[in-house]
């Protein structure tokens, strides 16, 4: 089984400027790990366990659906969840519209073609866009963090920015963390 997800990948000035950011929180917290600066991206749709002969079909979707993804800017940092937060994340403000109507494309996109089905939640959830730069190590320390928050973080640097693909990753969970591998990428213009 291949574990999958399709997301948004930034421009290089922006996965420099979102490490910089993090580097004096992380150095403050130590209950914080990194999330790679290859890793950094945004999520659109997250498909868990699939059969590998899945990935050529939804590459197709990845190509049917990408389109521009401009106007988007770093917005408010964030700790996911909110009553037990195990991520620190980066908000994104899409200022165009470009981004979730993407990300509605392509969850439209998967249902249609029997690839994806949504979670069951009535109703679902809003789509947040936003960036995970930092996880909460272990249980222990998630378990703390709900009663003490990590600290709050200063405001990320305001950058404004456009999309630069939209691909579709599989994951593999290693000792480090998860390394992803991109199966299909479409440049966005």
């Amino acid at each position: 089984m291949a574990r999958l997800f399709i997301a948004l990948d930034l421009p290089g000035a922006v996965v420099e400027a979102l490490v910089a950011w993090r580097a004096p929180l992380l150095a403050r917290a130590a209950e914080l790990r990194a999330v790679a600066p290859e890793a950094l991206h945004v999520t659109l749709c997250f498909l868990g366990e699939r059969p590998p002969e899945s990935i050529a079909p939804l590459g197709e979707v990845v190509a049917a659906v990408a389109g521009p993804a401009g106007g988007l800017a770093l917005g408010a940092a964030l700790w996911l969840p909110q009553r037990r937060p195990r991520v620190l994340a980066v908000a994104l403000e899409d200022r165009h519209g470009e981004l979730a109507a993407m990300q509605e494309r392509l969850m439209a996109a998967l249902a249609r073609d029997g690839l994806h089905a949504a979670d069951g939640e009535q109703p679902p959830r809003p789509y947040l866009p936003h960036v995970t730069v930092a996880r909460v190590r272990g249980q222990v320390e998630r378990d703390r963090g709900a009663r003490r928050r990590p600290h709050a973080p200063d405001p990320p640097p305001a950058l404004a920015f456009d999309g630069v693909a939209l691909t579709l990753y599989r994951s593999h969970s290693e000792p480090s963390g998860s390394r992803y591998e991109a199966q299909s990428r479409v440049t966005l213009a």
